[in-house]
């Protein structure tokens, strides 16, 4: 099995991975995967699959009879007294907000926050500093350090040093990145109202957004966490049922640091490393700055968001 980072060369360069599509199922092998897609390489069939006590995703080569198909609503009924069930049970609670549907904040005893970083499409080169502080600030007490980032295909085409430059801190066990898909073109008219943007805008194809995306991080070696985090942090309950139809469950923040949002324990904060944010990434400088007393006496500190997640929402 694949986990992390893929295997160098494994995925093809093209726009889409032969035969990818939605695929519900679960492993014969134990502990028991759900399959979320599949796809053909080099003659074997592939799978994105998610553990549903750990909510750890990754790639593997499995023969045909190793994977039960499932209809979702038995995938469900089956998988619902597990961490990844519960979690999409109670995002169903979360559909109805314009703005900030879904987790906005994890398991609230934590002695810190998880940390989300996006990086929507943008002509400007990934602000590296932010990384820089943050493996200074925190490598001594947390290496290696979690982090997640929400990641858009349109970025990932035009930003290929940038994003090998953040899989060489992964390879060094400088980071330990969970990726989130973030749609492939996200985009966005400054000229719109919000229930008319971002995803939201007319004939917008999810299905494409989502599932292209998700190829375009297989392609560049990035195994899709289970996260998605909608553009602007905008949906309406209809596409945010359709991600959940996916399988996939949605994130906010309740700590946007450049809207002068404070993180609070198990705080999804949000900051833009696109370039395009540098208020937020300075506030985050500061912050952890002010915190160096209590990062390293480890009364401050960065969480993993799957574990995080897991946590606030129980392990049986």
């Amino acid at each position: 099995m694949i986990t992390g980072l893929c295997l160098t060369g494994w995925a093809p360069a093209m726009a889409q991975l032969a035969g990818y599509t939605v695929f519900f199922g679960a492993t014969a092998q134990k502990p028991t995967q759900i399959a979320l897609r599949s796809w053909s390489f080099q003659g074997r069939t592939m799978y994105w699959l998610v553990n549903p006590q750990t909510m750890k995703t990754s790639v593997a080569a499995l023969p045909q009879d190793a994977v039960r198909k499932l209809n979702p609503a038995v995938l469900q009924q089956q998988f619902s007294r597990t961490p990844y069930g519960r979690a999409l049970a109670s995002e169903k609670r979360r559909d109805t907000n314009l703005q900030d549907a879904g987790i906005e904040r994890a398991d609230t005893t934590e002695r810190g926050f998880s940390l989300t970083i996006d990086l929507c499409p943008s002509t400007k080169p990934l602000t590296r500093s932010v990384f820089e502080n943050l493996i200074a600030a925190f490598e001594t007490e947390e290496k290696p350090i979690p982090v997640t980032i929400t990641v858009s295909g349109l970025w990932m085409n035009s930003h290929q040093d940038d994003l090998a430059y953040l899989k060489s801190l992964v390879a060094k066990g400088d980071l330990d990145i969970t990726w989130v898909n973030h749609s492939y073109h996200h985009r966005f008219d400054p000229k719109r109202p919000l229930p008319v943007n971002f995803l939201l805008e007319p004939n917008t194809n999810i299905a494409e957004e989502v599932l292209l995306n998700e190829q375009t991080m297989l392609q560049n070696g990035l195994v899709p966490s289970v996260f998605f985090r909608f553009p602007g942090l905008v949906s309406d309950k209809s596409v945010f049922d359709r991600i959940l139809g996916f399988g996939l469950l949605p994130i906010g923040s309740d700590a946007w640091l450049a809207k002068g949002q404070q993180p609070k324990p198990g705080s999804l904060v949000l900051i833009h490393a696109n370039g395009n944010e540098p208020v937020g990434i300075n506030d985050f400088i500061q912050l952890i700055r002010q915190k160096s007393a209590s990062i390293r006496s480890k009364q401050w500190l960065l969480y993993e968001l799957p574990e995080s997640v897991l946590k606030s929402e129980g392990n049986e």
